[in-house]
């Protein structure tokens, strides 16, 4: 693995534009990094809308938003002196997608699964992640891709970059 190959798993929340900032000022005087910026879509269900038109509205403005706030992500990088041929992005669709059919989707059964098979396939040594500080009880009911990921990663380095430090 390479450690100055960084994955940097962004949601477009504010924890991960946390952690892109923090990947920013970490690596800015390090010559031959790499930043990926990885988003994995997630759309809402079909079966939560009245008809396949407002679903497909809705898809088509949240792709929007992703895909500007991952500029916004970029632009951190680069305001940081961070050089754009070092910077890579890659928008995973989602399975369900209406509008793209693409060989590689993610189901969005399991976004910690997906960010590990990125991070294999793409030799990445470190991966960085915003942590949004939920509770004991909701990563019990929900899950937490952070805690999964700080249990399944054993090949690589992990940033778990959090803004409730004291």
């Amino acid at each position: 693995m390479n450690i100055y190959n960084i994955l940097v798993a962004f949601d477009s929340s504010k924890p991960s534009f946390e952690a892109v900032e923090y990947t920013a000022r970490m690596i800015r005087s390090i010559p031959d990094v790499l930043v990926t910026l990885l988003f994995i879509e997630r759309l809402p269900d079909k079966d939560l809308f009245e008809s396949e038109a407002l679903w497909r509205e809705e898809c088509a403005e949240l792709v929007v938003e992703y895909k500007r706030k991952l500029a916004k992500a970029r632009g951190l990088l680069l305001s940081n002196n961070i050089h754009k041929k070092a910077i890579n992005e890659e928008y995973i669709i989602s399975c369900s997608s209406p509008f793209e059919d693409a060989k590689v989707c993610t189901t969005g059964e399991s976004i910690a699964q997906d960010i590990l098979a990125i991070q294999e396939e793409g030799n990445h040594g470190t991966v960085v992640i915003g942590r949004r500080g939920i509770s004991k009880k909701e990563e019990f009911l929900f899950g937490s891709v952070s805690a999964e990921l700080l249990r399944k990663f054993t090949k690589c380095a992990l940033w778990v970059v959090s803004s409730k430090c004291d």
